[in-house]
C-alpha cells in the first residue's frame, strides 16, 4: 500500500498517511470548494488500510484542524464514523485532536466529534505555545 501525501493549500489541509506505520495526519484549515471530492482519496486510502489491517495492529490518527466549514465537518465526521465502525469490529484506533488553546471553536469541534464516537479512543490535546 502506498503512502498518501497531499500538500496543504490555502483552503485544504496537509495530509500525510503513512501506510507502514498505519498513521494518518491531517493538519491545517479545511474549506475546499468541494469537500467530498477533495476527501474522496482520503476515504479510499483509509478504507484500503482498514481492509488490510491484521489482528493486533493499530491505527493512529492525528487531526490538527483549526477551521472547518460545514461540508468539511460532515466529511470528517463520516471519516471518524468509518474509523469508529472498524473499532467496534475489533480494530485498535486512537484519534488525537490537537487544538490551539486560543481557538475555542476548534476545541468545541473536537469535543463534538468525540461525543459521536463509541469505540475509538479519542484524545483532546492542547497545542503548546509556539515562540
Amino acid at each position: 500500500m502506498e503512502d498518501l501525501i497531499i500538500e496543504a493549500t490555502r483552503s485544504s489541509p496537509e495530509i500525510r498517511f503513512d501506510a507502514a506505520a498505519r498513521c494518518l495526519m491531517l493538519r491545517g484549515e479545511s474549506y475546499p470548494e468541494n469537500a467530498a471530492a477533495f476527501y474522496a482519496p482520503v476515504f479510499a486510502w483509509v478504507q484500503a488500510l482498514l481492509d488490510a489491517l491484521q489482528p493486533g495492529e493499530s491505527v493512529e490518527v492525528e487531526l490538527e484542524i483549526g477551521y472547518l466549514n460545514s461540508s468539511s465537518t460532515k466529511v470528517i465526521l463520516n471519516l471518524l464514523d468509518l474509523l469508529d465502525l472498524a473499532a467496534r469490529n475489533g480494530a485498535s484506533i486512537r484519534v488525537t485532536w490537537r487544538y490551539d488553546p486560543q481557538n475555542e471553536t476548534a476545541l468545541e469541534c473536537g469535543e463534538d466529534f468525540s461525543e459521536e464516537l463509541t469505540a475509538v479512543e479519542f484524545r483532546l490535546v492542547e497545542l503548546e505555545a509556539r515562540p
